[in-house]
């Protein structure tokens, strides 16, 4: 059991005394969730040299989540828990079919038929600023994205601090110590890609201004001991045109540096998304991006350009590859961040990387079917420094999904979402891939 599944469970003793107070058993909330997923991923070509084609994956599983979240008890300071339950189950993978990534690997590599963890958080409120320490934790920040793309979600275990006392100012702080990934009933260290070694310690600190109804500024400023070093800068800023017509306009900037041990030896280095790096294992980054998208009643329409910079990939948080002293991946490919590059198959985050994207996308409530939405996106990279450092490659993507949620009776909220994407890449380590994934949600309130 998880420090914190300790603490939580003296929160809930406390906290039963106060069962009956108003706020905390009239504001909470339990909620069932469940996604049944389909999962294939058809490895076409393998570019890199002396590089054998990797196995097509083909598994469907079934996950469900329990969530209890309670209210506050009353007085000055107000007190409550959240508990989180989740459930694994492999319904099926053709033999020779499973990879690590999608469902955790049993000891002879093929997927375990099932696997499960629960974790909860203590929660304390002060005015407008609220407390929450425990290992169901679920950042989305720009500098931590909590990843929930298949069938369970990545969680964090850590505290965090959110406060508002400020009229259109809100303030983020916290600390992680390990993750629990989304194919994975163990929790871990936190590190980046490539490195074998594991920090528990991801200290970050933030704020959101509403400088006007339609514009919101952002800094933040991140740390993984031993890793890396980020600070980032956003604005958002909202042109409503007319009642059904708008533009978006979405700057980000990061700025990413090596830290402690990053860098030293093997353990603490930094792969770079498999790419350049000028500094060996080092992290030296600046990307840039920008996305304008314009609205027009059902219809949206977005255009952008990212940047990243020449000395190395772009760096975010992933889970670690140790536990219990023994190099164990744990669900480790599992992770997001916050570019408008983070596609459904590739990343386009390697050093001196250009890439061009665009996606539209029609809600068709606006034809009187609510509910159903498509979107079609397509991302082109170029200059991609080889990891050599001697000539440029490109990659492209191309994405189309479409999701339909019932709108009214008995199966109302049953939601279905059919994805498809395409990778193609001439790079050392590119593999062209297609992709398939058909998912079922519903999630239902009990309280």
């Amino acid at each position: 059991m998880y420090k914190s599944s300790l603490a939580l469970a003296v929160a809930l003793g406390v906290l039963a005394q106060q069962a009956g107070a108003a706020g905390f058993v009239e504001d909470s909330k339990l909620s069932l969730s469940s996604r049944t997923m389909y999962f294939d991923n058809n490895n076409r070509e393998a570019h890199a040299t002396g590089t054998a084609k990797r196995p097509d994956q083909r598994e469907t599983g079934q996950g469900f989540k329990l969530d209890y979240i309670s209210g506050f008890t009353e007085g000055t300071v107000g007190f409550g828990v959240d508990a989180q339950a989740v459930w694994g189950i492999h319904l099926d993978g053709g033999k020779g079919y499973h990879k690590a990534g999608f469902l955790p690997d049993d000891s002879d590599g093929s997927s375990v038929s099932q696997w499960a963890r629960v974790g909860g958080n203590a929660k304390a409120r002060f005015s407008k600023t609220e407390a929450h320490f425990g290992s169901a934790l679920a950042p989305m920040m720009p500098i931590l994205v909590s990843n929930d793309g298949r069938l369970l979600p990545q969680t964090f275990e850590g505290g965090t601090i959110t406060s508002k006392e400020i009229d259109n100012l809100t303030i983020n702080a916290g600390q992680l110590t390990h993750a629990m990934g989304r194919a994975s009933s163990n929790r871990t260290g936190l590190s980046v890609s490539g490195a074998t070694a594991d920090s528990n310690k991801f200290r970050y600190g933030g704020l959101d201004y509403k400088l006007t109804p339609d514009l919101t500024l952002q800094y933040y400023y991140s740390n993984l001991e031993d890793f890396y070093k980020q600070h980032f800068l956003g604005a958002t800023h909202v042109f409503k045109i007319s009642d059904n017509q708008s533009f978006k306009t979405d700057l980000r900037y990061f700025d990413s540096s090596s830290d402690g041990k990053n860098g030293d030896a093997a353990t603490y280095a930094f792969d770079n998304n498999g790419g350049y790096a000028k500094n060996k294992g080092e992290v030296d980054n600046k990307t840039w991006s920008a996305m304008f998208t314009y609205t027009l009643g059902g219809h949206a329409l977005m255009l952008g350009h990212q940047q990243i910079g020449d000395d190395g990939g772009f760096v975010w948080l992933n889970q670690g590859a140790v536990r219990d002293g023994n190099n164990r991946p744990e669900g480790a490919g599992g992770s997001s961040f916050y570019l408008f590059t983070d596609s459904m198959i590739n990343q386009f985050a390697r050093a001196g990387e250009n890439t061009t994207f665009g996606q539209y996308s029609y809600d068709f409530a606006a034809l009187g079917v609510p509910g159903l939405k498509a979107s079609v996106a397509y991302l082109r990279g170029d200059d991609i420094r080889n990891k050599s450092g001697n000539g440029t490659y490109n990659e492209w993507e191309r994405d189309a999904r479409v999701d339909y949620t019932i709108q009214q009776g008995t199966l109302k909220g049953l939601g279905f979402s059919l994805r498809q994407g395409v990778y193609r890449g001439a790079g050392e380590s590119s593999a062209d891939q297609d992709q398939t994934r058909f998912i079922v949600n519903y999630t239902y309130a009990f309280m």
